[in-house]
């Protein structure tokens, strides 16, 4: 089986359901950016000090795995029957940060990105899924993008902003706090 069609050497691709659209269409970039947050969170999974999450991680990948075949179907023209996020997944999420938060110090100050490299990484995720979630939004705004893929992104972020000040902590490194200028 060859990897390359051709069919999108002209700028267009065909969502689920058959629709072409253009490869710079709002709904190919909220999937896209979806589709960079999963290979994100690949790298954050394979970090040295997420083994004990390594299954808890392409879990979450296997959820933005739903996330995207949701954002890259037609929602008019689709019957496909694709896999469904469920309360229970943005429940994870929260239980997580919740069990995270127990062994972290209050939040006092705002927390710069870096310290460790595995700790850096989560922010770049964080930040990519904040993105994923904007794009969701703006998508809704003229098309049908359910309410949990909005949700669920939204939590995925706090959750990677929990999961780097928790790895500072395993790690023993400072958090790196900002410090305004006066």
């Amino acid at each position: 089986m060859k990897i390359y069609t051709r069919t999108g050497d002209q700028g267009l691709t065909s969502l689920i359901g058959g629709t072409r659209v253009s490869k710079g269409s709002l709904r190919i970039e909220a999937y896209g950016t979806v589709d960079e947050l999963n290979s994100h969170v690949g790298l954050l999974r394979d970090q040295d000090i997420n083994a004990p999450r390594r299954p808890l991680l392409k879990e979450l990948q296997d959820r933005l795995f739903t996330v995207g075949s949701a954002l890259a179907a037609d929602p008019e023209k689709s019957r496909m029957k694709l896999p469904d996020l469920h309360d229970a997944d943005v429940k994870l999420l929260e239980d997580e940060m919740d069990r995270m938060n127990e062994e972290l110090p209050e939040l006092r100050a705002f927390i710069l990105p870096g310290g460790h490299p595995a700790v850096s990484m989560a922010h770049v995720a964080r930040c990519v899924c904040r993105r994923a979630e904007r794009l969701a939004i703006h998508l809704r705004e003229e098309s049908f993008v359910a309410d949990l893929v909005v949700m669920y992104l939204n939590r995925l972020s706090d959750y990677l902003f929990v999961l780097s000040r928790y790895m500072a902590h395993e790690l023993g490194v400072e958090e790196v706090t900002w410090k305004a200028r006066v």
